[in-house]
C-alpha cells in the first residue's frame, strides 16, 4: 500500500514547531541581556517591513530581551526641507545644519518619525515610549568639528557644521529605568549641549555610544546592504577588530561603509560583546540574526 507524507498544512505547521524549537537554546542565551538596534534606511521607508519589524522587536522584548532601538530619518527630513524651501547641504555625508534646519531635524526626528514606530510597536502588542537624547540629558553633546584639506593649498580648513553635534556622555539610567518598567525605549538621535542647545546626531554614532553605555551584549545595525563584502562581493560573515582595520586600509572597505565600521568597532571597544551590520530590507532579519545558527549580515567582535 503506497503511503504519502504529511499534507501541505501539516508540513508547513511543523517546520513552524521546528523552527521555533531550535530556537530556543538563543532565547535562553540572550535572555536579560540588552540589545542596541539602530533602525533606518528602506526597512523604515516601506510599511510591510515596518510592521515586520515592530513585531519582532515585541517578540524580542517577549522572551526576556531588553531591545533599545534608536532611529535615523534623513530622508524625510530631507523631504520636509524641501517642502519648507529650505536649503540643506552636505559635507562628508553629514547635513549642514543651521538653527532653521535643527528645529525641522528636531520636529521630524522626535516627532512624526519616532512616534510612527512608537504606534508599531504598541499595536503589534508591545508598550513603547518615545524619548529623544533631549529628554533627561540622555545624550550630552558638543558640537563636531571636522577639518578637510584643501586641494589646491594643501592647507587643512576647520569646517563649520552648524548644530551637528557628536555624543560626550550618555545617561544610561535613563533606558534602564524604562527598560526595568517593561518600556521598549525609542530613541532619536537629537543631543543637548552644555547651554541646552540642539545638536542633530548621526543615528549611527548614537546608537553605538548608548549600545556602550548600556553595556549592551549586541549592536544590530540595519542597513541597505547585505553587510561588508570583501573584494570580490562576497559577504564577509565575521571579522575582529584587527580585520576590519586592515580591510578599510587596503580600499576593501570604503564609501558610506567606513563610518559604519567605525561606529561598530567604538561600540566593541566600549564593551560591547559583538556589532552585527544587517541588510534591514530582508524580513524578520533582526529574529534570522538572533535565533538561528547561522546568522545573517557581518559580524564583528573584539580582536581577541
Amino acid at each position: 500500500m503506497k503511503t504519502t507524507g504529511p499534507k501541505p498544512l501539516e508540513a508547513h505547521l511543523q517546520e513552524t514547531a521546528l523552527v521555533l524549537s531550535e530556537a530556543l537554546p538563543y532565547m535562553r542565551r540572550f535572555a536579560g541581556q540588552t540589545m542596541v538596534i539602530k533602525y533606518g534606511g528602506h526597512a523604515m521607508g516601506d510599511e510591510k517591513l515596518a510592521m515586520q519589524f515592530a513585531r519582532d522587536v515585541v517578540l524580542i522584548k517577549q522572551v526576556g530581551i531588553n531591545p533599545i532601538v534608536v532611529h535615523g530619518g534623513g530622508p524625510q527630513i530631507g523631504a520636509m526641507l524641501e517642502r519648507l524651501k529650505i536649503k540643506s547641504e552636505f559635507v562628508d555625508g553629514l547635513r549642514v545644519t543651521d538653527q532653521a534646519t535643527v528645529e525641522i531635524v528636531e520636529m521630524v526626528l522626535a516627532g512624526s518619525i519616532n512616534k510612527q514606530i512608537v504606534t508599531a510597536i504598541n499595536a503589534a502588542g508591545g508598550t513603547g515610549i518615545g524619548i529623544s537624547g533631549k529628554d533627561g540629558r540622555l545624550i550630552e553633546a558638543r558640537k563636531l568639528r571636522r577639518s578637510v584639506r584643501d586641494p589646491g593649498s594643501n592647507i587643512e580648513k576647520l569646517l563649520d557644521l552648524g548644530f551637528v553635534g557628536e555624543p560626550m556622555r550618555i545617561n544610561p539610567d535613563i533606558l534602564r529605568s524604562l527598560q526595568n518598567s517593561n518600556l521598549i525605549p525609542v530613541v532619536a538621535p537629537i543631543g543637548v549641549g552644555e547651554n541646552g542647545e540642539t545638536y542633530n546626531i548621526n543615528a549611527d554614532t548614537s546608537a553605538g555610544a548608548i549600545a556602550a553605555a548600556c553595556g549592551a551584549s549586541k549592536l544590530l545595525m540595519l542597513t541597505d546592504v547585505a553587510g561588508v563584502l570583501n573584494k570580490d562581493k562576497k559577504l564577509i560573515p565575521s571579522l575582529t577588530a584587527k580585520d576590519a582595520l586592515v580591510l578599510m586600509g587596503d580600499g576593501t572597505i570604503s564609501g558610506g561603509m567606513i563610518p559604519k565600521v567605525e561606529t561598530c568597532l567604538d561600540a566593541v571597544r566600549g564593551g560591547v560583546q559583538a556589532a552585527h551590520i544587517l541588510d534591514g530590507r530582508i524580513p524578520h532579519v533582526l529574529l534570522l540574526e538572533l535565533f538561528t545558527p547561522h546568522g545573517v549580515g557581518t559580524m564583528i567582535e573584539k580582536t581577541p
